[in-house]
């Protein structure tokens, strides 16, 4: 086991058998960017996390929601917190919720008084190519009622984690600079998924914008490429540029587990990720492993404890 901490700052639980996640469960099964999803249909809990990540220095972790059925938005709460006083994880949780709602500010006020809710992720509306993005669209971050429930963070004191593809950045960019008091983390580094020349340039001019404003930060996760292993040849230019753009204090390494298992096992990340950031001084591999993490997610964690109870 390595020894250098880890806090995996974004997975997922699931239970198929009690819980409902229309995307894991319904027929005909969906679009996915990896492409077939079948294998991750199925539960995945704290034993199973724990065995993927049994060959690394686990201190702590965020689950972030997971398309919990959105009829209601607390459940996936409510059952995580018994897995953490259960198993002692998640170490906390990005909770569901629904900004353009009309139960949007009973939703985020009891999120809120949940002890392990850190933030909220909900995926505005986003255009399928960089071509098709149009100012103002229903649901989308320059939607007037989206942002109206948006605008309830700040009360909360919750972060926002942010899913979108890179296209979408600069109106994430619009959306940071007008609520400065609201962290916004980057999920899946801006999903770089078209690696020609002409995509990268496309996503790293998308990043830039957005990283131009101070309360933003990324989660260097879900790197995977459809039927491609993951390796560090793939991957490395993409996370240093992230670096380069974010700098070091607002960049975090997570999993994206049991996903990103369709593309890799867990040492085969996070020991890539190693690699990639070898060079760097040991402060810095420590802020991108689980410092960061504990200081944007506000963790209680012990360093020299491993995640989970009875380990």
């Amino acid at each position: 086991m390595s020894d250098l901490s880890i806090v995996d700052a974004h997975h997922h639980f699931w239970d198929l058998s009690k819980n409902a996640h229309p995307w894991l469960l319904d027929e005909p099964v969906k679009s996915f960017r990896y492409g077939d999803y079948s294998a991750i249909r199925q539960s995945y809990l704290p034993a199973d996390f724990l065995r993927d990540a049994a060959g690394q220095r686990l201190i702590g972790s965020v689950h972030v929601e997971a398309e919990w059925d959105p009829s209601d938005p607390l459940a996936e709460t409510q059952w995580l917190t018994t897995l953490c006083q259960t198993y002692g994880l998640p170490t906390a949780i990005v909770g569901q919720a629904w900004f353009a709602r009309g139960d949007i500010a009973d939703v985020l006020a009891r999120q809120a008084e949940n002890p392990l809710v850190r933030g909220i992720r909900q995926k505005p509306a986003a255009a399928p190519t960089p071509e098709a993005a149009t100012a103002g669209a229903a649901g989308s971050m320059s939607d007037p009622t989206w942002r109206a429930g948006y605008a309830l963070l700040t009360e909360h004191g919750l972060s926002y984690d942010l899913q979108v593809p890179y296209w979408q950045l600069p109106e994430a960019a619009a959306l940071a600079g007008d609520f400065p008091e609201t962290l916004i983390i980057l999920n899946h580094a801006g999903l770089p998924a078209d690696r020609s020349a002409a995509g990268l340039a496309r996503w790293r001019q998308a990043m830039a914008c957005f990283a131009a404003r101070a309360n933003t930060a990324v989660k260097i996760s879900g790197l995977g490429l459809p039927g491609r292993p993951w390796t560090v040849a793939d991957n490395g230019p993409i996370v240093r540029t992230i670096i380069d753009l974010f700098g070091i204090d607002r960049c975090m390494f997570a999993s994206n587990f049991p996903v990103d298992s369709l593309v890799a096992d867990y040492d085969t990340i996070f020991d890539g990720f190693k690699a990639i950031v070898g060079d760097l001084p040991a402060a810095d591999q420590a802020k991108l492993f689980s410092e960061n993490a504990i200081r944007l997610y506000r963790l209680e964690i012990k360093l020299d404890q491993p995640a989970g109870k009875d380990r």
